[in-house]
């Protein structure tokens, strides 16, 4: 199955950005582009208020003409890319859920037409980041330079979706040909003498760091011996704060949706959620792929 890549476009400059990095990732995945508009608000303006009127509404001309731009400018800046663009009767979050299902990977801006200043990530966003059946990225317009040289960092802790997250970063690596940097987060080093049991725990973490990036290391390069794999322990408050602070020189940051001691009716942990939120790179979101289809 030649699964595209597919991005959420409304015109706001966010799914502008989401799509010249969506139209990247197929060029290198040496897949088709999907350019998709769902042209419901979610909350359902636009639906006939007449029961009687059972038709959904048309595509509007104006989005139309927005979605051939955009697919143009792409398609002359990769001219062996191929690009399609469609309409859909729906919600933009609800489509590209729905969308995900066939898709390779799908994309998405930090906030879309509509959202709230205040807001990193948008609705539409956050809906696709926690729900989709693939792996979702999310970008946002550029705060500062994002190297795009720079490493893929992805956060290991152990757990299922951490791994899963890790074998995306490498492909992603091997991909751009960038080293991949695995991250571990621990808690803060003292900076004050501390009582001997502590020690203990300090060192008790330590050990377990370098087993974890050890065994994440060896799993990485069992797939792509010929990739430069960095193992990274770091120090911070959180491991949210850890994984941020390790994305400012990142092109990329790779995240699982639940890492240890996550609720098993979360989508998407506390950790995942505030790294989406503040990353200063986009963040590959790494869903399992829905293998129903």
């Amino acid at each position: 199955m030649n699964r595209p890549v597919v991005a959420g476009v409304d015109g706001s400059p966010s799914s502008l950005v989401a799509a010249e990095h969506a139209a990247r990732a197929a060029a290198l995945r040496r897949r088709p582009l999907h350019l998709v508009h769902g042209y419901l608000h979610p909350l359902g303006y636009g639906v006939p208020l007449n029961p009687y009127d059972l038709g959904l509404p048309a595509p509007t001309e104006e989005s139309g003409k927005m979605l051939e731009r955009t697919a143009a400018d792409l398609a002359d800046r990769w001219p062996d890319l191929t690009v399609e663009v469609r309409q859909v009767a729906g919600g933009p979050g609800a489509t590209l859920i729905e969308e995900s299902r066939r898709a390779e990977l799908v994309v998405v801006g930090s906030r879309g037409l509509g959202g709230f200043a205040g807001l990193l990530l948008g609705s539409v966003g956050a809906q696709v980041a926690a729900h989709a059946h693939c792996p979702v990225l999310v970008v946002r317009p550029d705060e500062q330079p994002i190297p795009a040289d720079g490493p893929v960092v992805v956060g290991v802790d152990g757990s299922e979706s951490a791994r899963l997250a890790a074998g995306y970063a490498a492909d992603e690596a091997a991909r751009r040909d960038v080293p991949l940097v695995l991250v571990h987060v621990g808690p803060p080093d003292g900076d004050r003498p501390v009582p001997e049991e502590v020690e203990e725990s300090q060192a008790a973490y330590h050990a377990e760091a370098v087993r974890l990036l050890a065994e994440a290391s060896a799993a990485v390069r069992a797939d792509h011996p010929d990739l430069v794999v960095r193992e990274h322990p770091v120090r911070a408050a959180g491991a949210a704060q850890g994984l941020i602070e390790a994305s400012g020189a990142a092109s990329m940051l790779a995240i699982g949706t639940r890492g240890r001691g996550g609720f098993t009716g979360l989508l998407l942990g506390s950790v995942s959620q505030t790294v989406i939120h503040h990353a200063h790179c986009p963040v590959l979101v790494a869903h399992p792929y829905d293998r129903a289809d």
